[in-house]
């Protein structure tokens, strides 16, 4: 009983933990578009573009992508490098050792990332979701990026180009006797190529591709688990009646 209590207890001490280390900052939902063959490519591309040179998918094969709709010469020609082949894995183009003197650790292999980033109430393409839409310009660290969902974070902004540099708007707000600063806003210091809505848009494109490499049978999955529930309805009611009928005329 007492390995059981202090068990309990160590849980609930892991997840507050877990919960502070994430910031506290409020995690947005990410749209839902794994079922969306055109923003699965267009995640495809901009993983390709803006991730892949630092973050590998070790576990991802180019040529898997013909599930979301691309066919061997649409991947060649737009999504592989000079020296890839559509039946390698996704490799980073980043060397690791400079990769660790610059960042200070390996960027971790992207493969599992969005199963992997789950917290209390939200999923893992919820947090990556958020994210990747909460840097902003911080001269203090250096990298010259920081980020609200993950203060302090060693990865600078990957998509700086599209979605420009901002300034957060925040205001001290007092809670349980201490003051907290909270979000109220952003400030534009340099526009980027996108909108912020089309910045959004891009971004929910790129989680989704992150959630669909993550499990790409999960589609399938579901459609086979559906019909797999019918039948066994449809096969319940038939066992049920035969039982009536095997049963019937005994008292």
């Amino acid at each position: 009983m007492k390995k059981m209590l202090l068990g309990f207890v160590l849980t609930l001490g892991l997840a507050g933990a877990a919960q502070a280390a994430g910031g506290g900052f409020p995690i947005d939902k990410a749209p839902n578009r794994t079922n969306d063959m055109a923003a699965l490519q267009n995640g495809a591309k901009i993983f390709v573009n803006y991730c892949l040179s630092c973050h590998s998918a070790a576990f991802m094969r180019f040529n898997r992508l013909r599930d979301i709709g691309l066919d061997d010469k649409q991947i060649a020609e737009n999504l592989t490098f000079t020296t890839d082949k559509i039946g390698e894995t996704m490799k980073a183009a980043i060397d690791p050792k400079q990769a660790k003197e610059w960042f200070g650790a390996n960027p971790p292999d992207l493969t599992v990332i969005a199963r992997s980033r789950s917290g209390p109430g939200y999923t893992g393409a919820d947090y990556i979701y958020t994210l990747l839409r909460t840097y902003y310009r911080d001269d203090t660290k250096a990298t010259g990026w920081n980020n609200m969902v993950f203060p302090s974070i060693g990865m600078p902004n990957p998509l700086w180009e599209l979605q420009g540099e901002r300034a957060p708007v925040q205001e001290k707000v007092g809670s349980h006797g201490h003051e907290v600063d909270v979000l109220k806003g952003w400030q534009d210091v340099k526009p980027g190529k996108m909108t912020q809505a089309e910045f959004d848009q891009n971004v929910g494109d790129l989680v989704a591709y992150l959630q669909w490499m993550g499990e790409p049978a999960q589609n399938s999955r579901v459609r086979i688990g559906v019909w797999v529930m019918i039948f066994l309805a449809a096969f319940a009611l038939v066992a049920w009646r035969l039982n009536a009928a095997f049963w019937k005329d005994v008292k």
